[in-house]
């Protein structure tokens, strides 16, 4: 599986992961908004280690110098409005890049049993470049799925990158099988859902904690 957890070799990125998860510190949302954007930023960096390389020519105030620099900026998308700090961290790296936006939602019945329901997408030609695709939770990896077949029918991307903050096990599994070829960055991987499709212990809903709470759909 093309999977790398960001958590699993000891970094500040686990203590993050421990604030975003933790209820005293989720009353503070702009900290908990940061700890996302700041994963982002981390995943960017991995990200740009194995992206397309290029030589140019740059001038110094003393001299000219051959140097390497990423060859095809990424298009970075993201699931509207819980993925919004993590995209900001990964485009605060790549702030040359261009972005593409999913609206998306997981619509509730009476039971508390959902269903998919996109409303919305914008996103510029992807063809012959990286897509990276930014969701703080991936659960079942239903809304990922839907997003990433609907961010492929704009082009057909060299790359295909998905960060995450917190997925299960089930999750990846998923995504890994729909896209092969795709590779996952995640902050930390928990074993199991609810039966109601829910991350545990996850960390609640990223949305709500990043932005307030919302009528239900």
């Amino acid at each position: 599986m093309n999977t790398t957890v960001l958590s699993q070799q000891f970094s500040l990125v686990n203590s993050w992961i421990n604030e975003l998860r933790n209820v005293e510190v989720q009353n503070d949302r702009m900290r908990f908004r940061r700890n996302l954007e700041r994963i982002g930023e981390i995943a960017a960096f991995e990200i740009s280690k194995g992206l397309e390389q290029k030589e140019i020519e740059i001038q110094t105030p003393l001299d000219t110098i051959k140097v390497i620099d990423i060859a095809v900026q990424p298009v970075i998308t993201t699931i509207l409005r819980a993925g919004v700090p993590l995209f900001q961290g990964i485009l605060n790296y790549f702030d040359h890049a261009d972005c593409g936006f999913v609206a998306a939602y997981r619509k509730h019945d009476a039971n508390d049993y959902f269903s998919i329901k996109q409303d919305y997408l914008t996103c510029p030609n992807i063809d012959n470049r990286p897509l990276i695709v930014a969701d703080p939770m991936l659960a079942t990896g239903a809304s990922l799925i839907e997003a990433i077949k609907d961010l492929l029918t704009h082009g057909t991307p060299t790359q295909l990158h998905i960060v995450v903050a917190i997925a299960s096990k089930q999750g990846v599994e998923t995504i890994a099988n729909a896209y092969p070829n795709a590779k996952i960055w995640v902050g930390a991987i928990d074993e199991q859902l609810t039966s109601k499709g829910y991350i545990t212990p996850g960390l609640g809903d990223a949305g709500d904690l990043s932005y307030g709470g919302k009528l239900q759909q």
